[in-house]
């Protein structure tokens, strides 16, 4: 695990009173910001972020920047006025690009995961412990490979990293999980209970639910849905999903 630092928010966020709950958590694959029309905007993904008007915000295939590479990190920063961690699953010069969170609230501390698997595209998971009044929480961003036997390791790996005690732990993001049965998707909803699993891909018209929000202790989880606005529709090939939970 790597070490990253997190930025703090170009204009802090306004945060009404000292309780955080309920809080609103999503998680959404930006696809890169090129939209379902085939178009490069930052712009677009960040009013989706501003509609969700989430506390808390897991992002996949981020832009991170590099010298062949915008930084959609920053636009989206800059527009949300949130503290921001990267994780990148590419790190190269030319190339940095993977996970990222958004939030209202302080990150106190981060870790990245590498979940790469052979020769396949490099994947990873971004741990941050994030400070609500308080009120602590473990929060797991990540994106999971294609292949089963992909999945299935990563998973094992994140099992035996991320488990605690001492503070909720939230597991978020895209899992690539098409099958409803399948292994990793099992042995997930064995560590956390089973929770809701609205449909987010393909955006246009969902079919499957790839992108997933697990908490331990699972009864803080109040509710789940897909955010299926029009420009939600148009932004990312995947829909954002939102859940609520409580103290």
């Amino acid at each position: 695990m790597d070490e990253f630092t997190a930025t703090a928010p170009p204009v802090q966020s306004a945060v009404p009173d000292l309780d955080p709950w309920p809080l609103t958590i999503a998680t959404y694959n930006i696809h890169a910001a090129v939209g379902t029309d085939g178009r490069f905007a930052p712009e677009r993904v960040a009013e989706v972020l501003n509609e969700l008007n989430a506390d808390i915000i897991a992002l996949q295939e981020v832009p991170l920047g590099g010298s062949r590479t915008p930084n959609v990190l920053n636009v989206l920063q800059e527009a949300t006025g949130y503290y921001a961690a990267e994780g990148p699953a590419c790190n190269r010069p030319e190339r940095r690009y993977g996970n990222a969170v958004l939030t209202r609230y302080p990150i106190v501390s981060m870790r990245s995961i590498d979940l790469s698997f052979g020769s396949r595209e490099p994947r990873g998971a971004l741990d941050a412990d994030i400070n609500c009044h308080g009120h602590m929480l473990r929060v797991i961003a990540t994106h999971l490979g294609l292949r089963p036997a992909e999945r299935r390791d990563q998973i094992r790996r994140l099992l035996q990293v991320f488990d605690t005690e001492e503070m909720p732990v939230i597991l978020l993001g895209d899992i690539n999980e098409w099958f409803v049965w399948g292994r990793s998707l099992r042995w997930l909803v064995s560590h956390f209970q089973a929770v809701p699993a609205p449909r987010t891909f393909p955006s246009r018209r969902p079919l499957f639910a790839l992108d997933r929000i697990w908490i331990r202790p699972r009864n803080r989880l109040v509710h789940v849905e897909a955010h299926n606005s029009r420009l939600a529709r148009l932004a990312s090939d995947h829909l954002p999903l939102i859940a609520h939970i409580d103290g």
